[in-house]
């Protein structure tokens, strides 16, 4: 598997979950504001406000942090009012980028963008240059050595998925994005350990890369990644085992 899920596998690698909990815990609590504000408050009406809240309980957010942004996005608490924006992207290699943004104040976030963008060997490109490599798609992640893929596959098919692939040390179970919630259910009713799911832009073809642009490319999208603006940063990348654990 590669781009957007590569990119978690690196991130999961590399994480230094105490130094970065910070960070995480703003990008999820504006995620909750945002989608309590546009869906309602109410996570069982509401599809992304669940994922988000499941996200952010598995990052072991405090119950009162996540109420505390459900209210700011029903306006029962006063809350900063964000913009979502997505930038469209090339970085070294010609590897397409989705940089997916909640922000107060575009300029300054586009500015940031760019900076990044223009010192990684990057550039941003126009509307719809690079969304059309990618589909929107569910994903649920299971941990490989809970289940043998056999018996994950079969539940996964059973549960309505479309697909599952083993990336590393872990399943990756596609789904179609209304699906994601009825699928994570039944997987967890088997019961099959879940780790996580999402809805994510998934690459349609990949760009593989190595060597030294693999390692600016990956420089670059942690550079991004770690902008306070920047929710999410996806890409169609392809790269070796030997090359990730370089990075």
């Amino acid at each position: 598997m590669a781009g957007h899920s590569k990119w978690k596998q690196i991130k999961h690698y590399k994480a230094a979950a105490d130094a970065k909990r910070g960070a995480v815990f703003t990008k999820l609590i504006r995620e909750i504001t945002v989608a309590a504000r546009t869906g309602g408050g109410d996570p069982g009406g509401n599809p992304r406000l669940r994922t988000a809240i499941e996200a952010a309980r598995a990052a072991s957010m405090p119950k009162d942090n996540i109420e505390r942004a459900i209210k700011k996005g029903t306006g029962e608490l006063e809350g900063v009012e964000y913009q979502e924006i997505t930038y469209e992207a090339f970085g070294p290699g010609g590897v397409a980028l989705l940089i997916h943004t909640l922000t107060d104040n575009a300029t300054r976030t586009v500015a940031d963008i760019r900076h990044k963008l223009s010192r990684g060997g990057g550039n941003l490109g126009a509307t719809n240059s690079v969304a059309w490599m990618f589909e929107r798609k569910g994903q649920i992640f299971v941990p490989a050595d809970t289940v043998d893929e056999e018996t994950a596959l079969e539940a996964a098919l059973e549960a309505g998925a479309e697909d599952l692939t083993r990336e590393d040390d872990r399943y990756v179970i596609s789904t179609d994005p209304s699906a994601l919630h009825a699928v994570k259910a039944a997987l967890d009713a088997k019961p099959i350990a879940t780790d996580g799911a999402e809805i994510a832009m998934i690459p349609k073809t990949t760009v593989h890369v190595e060597g030294k642009t693999a390692e600016t490319l990956l420089k670059l999208m942690e550079e991004l990644d770690d902008l306070d603006d920047v929710q999410k940063v996806e890409a169609n990348f392809d790269i070796d085992l030997a090359e990730m654990a370089k990075a």
